[in-house]
């Protein structure tokens, strides 16, 4: 069994407050789970209008599908309007990597 996780540091575009992030924020969470059924959180940056930090696992088989996966969310995130990507933190772990 393989675990992904990804760390998404993303500056968001004209938000003025923290009512404006979340409008933002949970269509962005919302659509990443929808369209690559994975598990999506805002992790980090909780108390800032301007910046979100949204963390993303998947579990599969193999490393390979492991991987694809968080390929696809970071390029799908790369091209969201009115959003930059500032960083991307990919992640793999083995279940034997756990003992």
């Amino acid at each position: 069994m393989w675990t992904g996780t990804l760390e998404l540091d993303f500056l968001l575009g004209d938000v003025r407050s923290l009512k404006q992030k979340r409008s933002v924020v949970r269509p962005l969470i919302a659509e990443l789970g929808r369209r690559f059924d994975v598990a999506v959180a805002e992790v980090h940056h909780h108390d800032l209008h301007r910046r979100a930090g949204i963390g993303v696992s998947v579990v599969a088989g193999d490393r390979g599908r492991v991987v694809e996966v968080l390929e696809a969310v970071e390029r799908w995130a790369a091209g969201r309007p009115g959003v930059e990507l500032l960083s991307v933190r990919p992640r793999c772990f083995s279940s034997e990597d756990l003992d």
